[in-house]
């Protein structure tokens, strides 16, 4: 059995409304045990017997079934997301910056984020299925990579989270 940090793309943004009490069972009913939210905005921690690969298309389509709505989660095991957060290549907490992890499941797309061209402040290192990123306050959604992470291509195999989301799944 493997301890899984789950986090879903698009949860309570954009009109998609998910109660997390509702999720967790709803998960639960799919067969996961363990399972815990975190915050509101699509994060669950919880237990599965299989493959991630296997326990990311049971969630997929639990969500799908239970809530109508195009669910995407990124995932990945607890002990990997301990090593992703202890790799985190700048300062973590930097005044006026805000501080990512921008997940990916498909290593094309992780080269494709990685080449781009940044706005002004954002910095950016690739890591092992991961981007870092940091863009100042206030351009998340405005600077290069907040708006190419906005694009319908990128929905079913990115995710972003500040650093402080994934040291509360890790806590």
């Amino acid at each position: 059995m493997s301890r899984y940090a789950a986090f879903l793309r698009g949860a309570n943004v954009g009109g998609t409304a998910l109660r997390m009490a509702e999720v967790k069972q709803a998960v639960e009913g799919a067969g996961f045990t363990a399972v815990k939210t975190i915050l509101a905005s699509g994060n669950i921690l919880f237990d599965h017997r299989g493959t991630a690969a296997a326990a990311r298309e049971l969630l997929e389509q639990t969500l799908r079934a239970s809530f109508g709505y195009e669910a995407w989660a990124l995932m990945c095991e607890l002990a990997e997301l301990a090593r992703i957060e202890a790799a985190f290549p700048f300062p973590k907490e930097v005044d006026g910056m805000h501080s990512y992890v921008v997940l990916c499941s498909d290593p094309a797309v992780l080269d494709e984020l990685a080449a781009l061209e940044l706005s002004p402040g954002e910095r950016r290192a690739k890591g092992d299925g991961v981007l870092y990123w940091q863009t100042p306050k206030g351009t998340t959604l405005d600077g290069a990579m907040g708006k190419a992470m906005g694009k319908k291509r990128y929905k079913s195999s990115t995710t972003t989270r500040n650093v402080r989301t994934i040291q509360k799944a890790l806590a």
